[in-house]
């Protein structure tokens, strides 16, 4: 059987989006009509011929994926480790082959292998309640940013949406600076994914994490506090509500934390103070 004639992937295996049919149901009638809809397939990361974990994500953008799913992990430092890269097709999805040093390799020895994730991956491989709460470096305290900023990047991030204002099915996440420019956005069905290619498109392009904040349109789990804070990333910017124990690792990793950020204001959870507000 060929991918194109797979019933579960079909033409989903390399576009982001499709066009499907549907029923329309209202008024006591049904009218068929059509609507495009993300799609989602299985992404294995490989390292060094081994598959560590499958995530089911949006193919897209895929590289840098690779690159900040192995640097928020803990596989990777930076990008400049990453010594080959191949994106295959899989029978039923892609795998991201990825070549990394023999000393880095040794980092996810202990971990499960070929796991599988759904939507996203929060807890790749991790098979204890210590890996799965590792505490990430306390970042530093260079970063501050007006409330202004905020508005403008959360409200160019929503424009900059292009797959979920088409479908109303994906996560985005954005990477900005200071002075409100909001340089990466990335789109995944799964926010972890999401994260992950925005913190890879950074280090792929040589840029400092730190230099800049996040912004997120899911909501603010532990599991992106850990990502965001492994890199040095000070503040994170969400649009909803963040959980008990993120706003714990935030602050135990000296991180601002802000959710419920619409419009014009927005819930400053931890570390308020690089947020300027006079």
């Amino acid at each position: 059987m060929t991918v194109a004639d797979d019933p579960l992937l079909g033409l989903g295996y390399s576009t982001t989006s499709a066009s499907r049919p549907l029923v329309w149901i209202g008024d006591g009638q049904g009218v068929p009509r059509s609507a495009v809809v993300a799609e989602e397939v299985p992404i294995a990361l490989v390292y060094n011929g081994r598959s560590h974990v499958v995530v089911m994500g949006t193919p897209a953008d895929l590289e840098d994926l690779a690159v900040g799913f192995s640097i928020t992990e803990g596989v990777l430092h930076d990008a400049g480790e990453v010594e080959r890269m191949e994106i295959v097709r899989a029978s039923h999805g892609i795998e991201l082959q990825v070549q990394i040093p023999a000393a880095n390799a040794q980092r996810i020895e202990a971990r499960a292998r070929g796991l599988v994730s759904r939507t996203g991956c929060g807890l790749c491989g991790i098979e204890t309640i210590n890996d799965a709460l590792r505490m990430p470096i306390e970042v530093t305290h260079e970063l501050t940013v007006s409330p202004e900023t905020l508005w403008a990047v959360n409200a160019e991030l929503s424009g900059r949406q292009a797959l979920n204002n088409e479908t109303n099915a994906v996560h985005a996440a954005g990477w900005a600076t200071p002075d409100g420019v909001l340089h990466v956005v990335r789109e995944d069905v799964g926010r972890h994914n999401a994260l992950d290619k925005v913190l890879g498109a950074i280090s792929r392009e040589g840029k400092n994490h730190r230099d800049g904040f996040v912004v997120i349109t899911s909501r603010a789990s532990y599991e992106m506090v850990q990502k965001a804070a492994t890199c040095g990333v000070e503040l994170i910017a969400a649009i909803s509500r963040p959980t008990g124990l993120a706003i714990r690792f935030a602050e135990a990793a000296g991180v601002t934390l802000a959710g419920l950020v619409r419009g014009r204001s927005a819930n400053v959870y931890c570390g308020a103070a690089r947020i300027r507000t006079s």
